[in-house]
């Protein structure tokens, strides 16, 4: 079924084998419904033993030597244009300009990033230095934390020592993008600004308020350095779900769907060079909050990413397909805070994980499923859904059996603070929420588990709601991210999701339960592990 790897590294386009695992696993492997999905195991599957970590066979760094070497080979790959949107009304860029500059939004990297790779080129073209800018500002919000401005910040350490390393100056400005960045580009004389994609309120209005007062004279350029296939370009439209999106995404896979070039060390110096960052100063100095520490399993920055990725590769990735819904076992990819703040490409990801993890058989294909259908509709839904968290963001028959079963009677009600200290009378949901506030993450399972309970528990489907995602925006490192919307309105509004059997406080919207846990898996383990004594 795959494509063997070539011993030179791999050719290009990478897509074909990858575009029909995916067409297999969405014609010939129907996803299973929840409810259906929790009826566990076959017989024959519980008799077999439990799967050992087997000690990866190749040397540690693997990963990194490959892709080193692959990037070289492509580092002459011409950039599709169709991964960008000129915003500004000029593409020309001014003579006497003396930079280009990429305005580091959403993606925290330096390799694998097309928003990069395009800016290094323009500026190339143009004879004119380099120069990434990162602009930070910090909302006074309870969800800003140190877990997550820990995470990027030592990540972009990392992006600013490779960025020396190529001699593109790195610039860390302080404040609101609409406030510092057009009075930056002309104290700088740059002739150019290109960002990247996000599809949420907050950066988009960031970019709406530089559009608005940068000089008319200079190009503003955005690339989705986050999707595959660009979200303009996968569909102009709101997506209704997975089946109405996966078959567009499929068909453009074959042109997007490819290695990327490298970005080499820049030929052109500025002049003017980048003031220096001391990094612990500037994470200490914010007004953060710090309750909410660092987590110990997950470090920042593209290295510690990688090293993830090839551990899910050799490790983890052939129990994918069967175990990953069992919260005991060890068997996702974990990657989701290095996506998430842009510290890892999912590109990258699908490229690896198709022709390193061959051998892991359907896993591959069930994996890409999640990572690139799943995820980019969440993009798509956040980009073209302004109420993307709100109830009012649901479809109508969501909207209405909600409202219909509003006033129901719920046979327990907590506040957010119980929810929040874990207190409630579900061992299994305490458990998962302590992991959640202990750890910064929580298993994809129990997410939806965890979320149709709060709305169970609380008062209406707005509250549900609102408190879903504060917990989940101020403790799991994936947070405040579209995966992060769309899961909690997926399990409290039937997002992408359909009608089924109406039932008291739930209505329409798919129900899950503690016995269905329990044909699932180990519930008593986990319940051991996580949920501790005293709650």
């Amino acid at each position: 079924m795959f494509r063997k790897k070539k011993k030179k590294g791999y050719s290009l386009p990478l897509t074909k084998s990858l575009t029909d695992q995916i067409i297999i696993i969405m014609s010939g492997k129907k996803r299973k419904s929840t409810s259906a999905a929790a009826k566990g195991p076959s017989a024959k599957q519980r008799k077999v033993a439990p799967v050992k970590e087997e000690k990866n066979k190749r040397a540690g760094g693997w990963l990194e030597d490959l892709l080193k070497q692959n990037r070289t080979e492509n580092k002459e790959m011409k950039f599709n244009q169709k991964r960008l949107r000129l915003l500004s009304d000029t593409k020309q860029i001014q003579r006497d300009s003396e930079g280009v500059l990429y305005w580091m939004l959403r993606d925290h990297r330096v390799q694998d990033n097309w928003a990069l790779v395009h800016a290094q080129q323009l500026a190339l073209k143009e004879n004119l230095p380099l120069h990434v800018c990162v602009c930070l500002v910090v909302p006074k919000s309870e969800l800003s934390t140190l877990r997550h401005y820990s995470f990027m910040l030592k990540g972009l350490e990392e992006v600013a020592t490779e960025c020396k390393a190529l001699n593109i100056q790195f610039h860390l400005l302080h404040g609101s993008a609409g406030d510092i960045l057009p009075g930056f580009v002309s104290d700088r004389g740059l002739g150019a600004v290109v960002t990247d994609f996000t599809p949420l309120r907050e950066p988009l209005q960031w970019l709406e308020d530089v559009k608005k007062t940068l000089p008319k004279d200079i190009p503003l350029i955005q690339v989705d350095a986050h999707n595959i296939v660009p979200c303009w370009v996968a569909s102009p439209k709101l997506e209704y779900a997975a089946r109405t999106i996966r078959g567009k995404i499929t068909k453009l896979l074959p042109e997007f769907l490819t290695e990327f070039p490298l970005v080499e060390r820049h030929a052109h110096t500025a002049t003017r060079t980048a003031k220096p960052v001391d990094w612990d100063n500037t994470l200490a100095s914010l007004q953060v909050d710090r309750a909410v520490g660092e987590t110990e399993w997950a470090q920042p920055g593209t290295k510690a990413g990688m090293a993830m990725l090839e551990s899910f590769i050799d490790v983890r990735l052939k129990l994918f397909d069967t175990k990953r819904n069992d919260p005991n076992t060890a068997a996702l990819s974990q990657l989701s805070p290095w996506i998430r703040f842009g510290h890892l490409s999912a590109q990258r990801v699908a490229t690896q994980v198709q022709h390193s993890g061959k051998s892991a058989g359907h896993s591959v294909a069930s994996f890409i499923e999640e990572l690139v259908v799943r995820r980019e509709l969440t993009d798509n839904f956040c980009f073209y859904n302004k109420k993307y968290d709100s109830v009012e963001g649901a479809y109508e028959w969501a909207q209405k059996t909600l409202k219909d079963h509003a006033k129901d009677k719920r046979a327990y009600l907590y506040t957010r603070e119980q929810l929040e200290k874990a207190t409630t009378h579900d061992k299994l949901w305490n458990g998962a929420q302590y992991q959640m506030v202990t750890e910064g993450k929580m298993h994809g399972f129990l997410r939806m588990y965890w979320a149709k309970k709060i709305l169970e528990w609380t008062t209406s489907p707005e509250e549900a709601l609102s408190i879903a995602l504060y917990l989940n925006d101020r403790y799991e490192l994936d947070g405040q991210d579209p995966n992060g919307f769309v899961g909690c309105m997926w399990s409290i509004c039937g997002i992408h999701d359909q009608g089924w059997k109406e039932r008291e406080v739930f209505g329409k919207i798919r129900f899950m339960n503690y016995k269905g846990c329990l044909r699932k898996f180990d519930v008593a383990g986990f319940e051991r592990k996580y949920c501790p004594k005293n709650l």
